[in-house]
Formats: structure tokens, sequence, C-alpha cells
């Protein structure tokens, strides 16, 4: 776990996956007033390897909330596979959380329940990431996963340290299927994200991937306290390429949503 900061606002930060908490300092040298605390995720940065058997998404939910429940009340910030975790710690425990802000999140099925064509074109694309997956050939699944996910660059131009922590954990994002493609968790059951009485604000990248945009478009019609901003001339990994500009974004939200 890593703390930045020493603020009166307490803010909880989230990963996304095959980072770790690091991943959130360029953010926190942007915003004011604040203390941010960011833990490793499970399987990630320091924290215990996942067992291959435990339901990941609920141990990252669990885990994140343990430390929301010991700074009492957060303003939660959760970027891809964080901010799915991020927004099932405020549907499950609501009065934890003053205020939800969603970079990115990866809930696929919400594009699918949608009915968005984006839907098809990504399970297309993740059906070959998947069978790479399960036949064992990590590294050419890696390669494929930041291909998309990435910073924009190939996955063999990485030092080589990075290169490896990815290919090592990139079974954790395969364990994540049953809840982003599947709903699992039930997120998407029915009037449970409309009655989510906490301002959100939904942040992604201009230069996304389109299941993005279908994601954020199917949220936003759902949510009753949201509002959306797009970075121009950002991708996936916004909250690291360009911190200033969603440090600025999320601070306006949080003077307007939660003075």
């Amino acid at each position: 776990m890593r703390v930045w900061g020493d603020g009166p606002r307490a803010v909880l930060a989230l990963h996304c996956s095959l980072a770790h908490s690091g991943a959130w300092a360029g953010l926190a040298g942007h915003l004011k007033g604040v203390t941010l605390t960011a833990p490793d995720l499970p399987g990630h940065g320091s924290a215990p390897d996942w067992d291959g058997r435990t339901e990941l998404h609920g141990l990252a939910t669990r885990d994140a909330l343990a430390v929301a429940e010991a700074l009492v009340c957060v303003d939660l910030i959760g970027h891809s596979f964080g901010a799915t975790v991020a927004l099932r710690m405020a549907l499950e425990r609501p009065e934890l959380i003053r205020s939800l802000v969603l970079i990115e999140p990866v809930l696929f099925a919400a594009a699918r329940a949608a009915g968005d064509p984006a839907f098809a074109a990504f399970r297309a694309g993740h059906l070959g990431f998947a069978e790479a997956l399960s036949a064992g050939r990590f590294p050419e699944a890696a390669a494929m996963f930041h291909a998309v996910w990435g910073g924009g660059g190939a996955l063999q131009d990485l030092p080589a340290r990075q290169r490896q922590y990815i290919v090592d954990r990139i079974p954790l994002v395969g364990a994540q299927d049953d809840v982003l493609l599947g709903d699992a968790a039930g997120l998407l059951t029915y009037m449970r994200l409309e009655s989510l009485g906490i301002p959100v604000l939904l942040m992604e990248g201009a230069q996304s991937p389109p299941i993005i945009d279908a994601i954020q478009g199917e949220l936003a019609r759902r949510l009753s306290q949201v509002s959306r901003v797009v970075v121009p001339g950002a991708g996936h990994m916004v909250p690291i390429t360009h911190p200033a500009e969603v440090a600025a974004a999320v601070q306006g939200f949080w003077a307007t949503s939660q003075p």
C-alpha cells in the first residue's frame, strides 16, 4: 500500500490489471488537499499471490472495502479493472463512499446489455486472447492484451522486468471474465445502478477502444447522479499518461458534487 499527501480529503484509488499501487504516483502529485491511499490489488505489486481458486473480483472488492472501512469515508477512484471493483464497492457499501470516479471501467457486460455493436467486435478480439491464455501461451496473450489496453507501444519494447511482470500476471486477466463479461457479481441487475445515491464521474480517453464508449454510455444512462469527461489525446492509460488533466477534472467534480 502506498500513501501520498496529508490533506483533509481521504481518497482511495484502485489500479488497473497488471499494474500496482505506484501507478497513482503521477495523479497524486497533481491532486491538492488530499491523502491518497492506494493498495496493491490481489496478485499485484506486494500483495499476496492469487491462489487461482478464489473469485478474484470478489477478493479484490473485499480487500479494498477493508481499506475503505479503516478510512471511514472516502472519495473512491478506480481505473479499468480497479474501476469495476470501485463500482462494486459503492453498490455493496455506499455508506463508505462519498463520491465515485470511474476511469475507463472495463465492465464489458454493460456494452453487451446495451446491445452496442462494439461488444461483438470486442468479443471477437477477446476470443483470440482467451485461446492463447487457456493454452498457456502467456507471452503471446500478454502481447495481445498490451496491444489493446497498454500505453500504445508493443510489449516487447518495455523494459525486461516490466515485461516479465505483465507476463507473469496475465492469468489474472482471464480470471476476471465471469464478472466483467458475464456480470457474475450482478452489477447490472435491474435498478441496482439506478438506486446508487452517490455522485459519479465517468472518465475516458478520446482514443480508447470503442468498447469503452459503449460501456460509459450505458453506465451514464443508468446512473442517477452522473457526469462524464473525455480527455482529448488520451487512451486507456489516461490516469498515467495525462495525470494533470485527470486531476483537474476530478477536483472540479469534487468541488461541484461534494463541496
